[in-house]
């Protein structure tokens, strides 16, 4: 019986996804079973745009609208936490052809999910500057540090995305003349919400250095080899005072 009925509900939600298979094929032809299948999309296009509010100020909510039903079609929600929504909707913008004169327009849903990741993850504590105080150059250099769950970062080459991002996340006004060049972005979930800020391409290089696992020594190597004229020091005091790490893991 459990068996029959899961199997019912399973048909039914891809039934509502005009997917309609087995007893519920003819079911899905009658004129009240759209009114389910309409209701259900328009949850799903509401939730992108609530989800992705940077993309929606650059499009209108009429062009976002009509991008997000032919995303929920083909790619319904698997998490009844719609907060958690459109995971492939960049890649969805980056392909679609009315996006097409818009290039900047998947980086920013980008940074618009980023945002989503960073406020819907899993508090966890932050390592402090006490607790890197007495360490010995050499204990340091070996110790690892872990970005936090909440903790979300990338460099988009080429591409002002956090500045277009931010002002149209801000509903502010953009410069008359924006540099067109690469930019990348931190953001930090909290209890408060998310902090964001600019980050270089060194500060990234550095934070995927570490969430590969690399120590200190090498993960700063690999920041430098990415820009040169990276001020270590004072990237590490920025990551530090955001709460971008986790406590100390120390080397056996």
């Amino acid at each position: 019986m459990n068996g029959s009925l899961g199997r019912f509900q399973d048909d039914f939600v891809e039934a509502l996804y005009q997917h309609p298979a087995g007893e519920l094929a003819a079911l899905a032809t009658q004129p009240g079973f759209a009114v389910y299948r309409n209701t259900v999309l328009k949850g799903c296009v509401d939730a992108l745009c609530d989800n992705f509010p940077a993309v929606e100020r650059l499009v209108g909510r009429g062009w976002l609208e009509g991008a997000a039903a032919l995303y929920a079609r083909q790619a319904p929600p698997t998490d009844a936490r719609l907060v958690l929504y459109g995971e492939g909707f960049a890649d969805f913008l980056g392909a679609f052809e009315p996006a097409r004169p818009l290039p900047y327009l998947a980086e920013v849903a980008r940074l618009d999910r980023l945002w989503l990741e960073a406020f819907a993850a899993e508090q966890e504590p932050a390592l402090g500057l006490a607790e890197l105080a007495g360490m010995t150059a050499s204990d340091l250099s070996r110790c690892r540090l872990r970005p936090r769950a909440c903790v979300r970062w990338r460099w988009f080459a080429g591409q002002p995305i956090y500045s277009l991002w931010r002002h149209n996340r801000q509903a502010l006004a953009l410069p008359e003349e924006l540099p067109w060049h690469g930019e990348g972005a931190l953001l930090v979930g909290s209890a408060a919400g998310v902090a964001w800020q600019p980050l270089e391409i060194g500060g990234c290089a550095f934070l995927d250095a570490c969430a590969a696992g690399h120590d200190l020594d090498r993960a700063s190597t690999l920041a430098l080899q990415a820009q040169p004229d990276l001020d270590f020091t004072a990237l590490l005091g920025r990551l530090l005072a955001a709460a971008a790490f986790a406590p100390l893991i120390l080397p056996h």
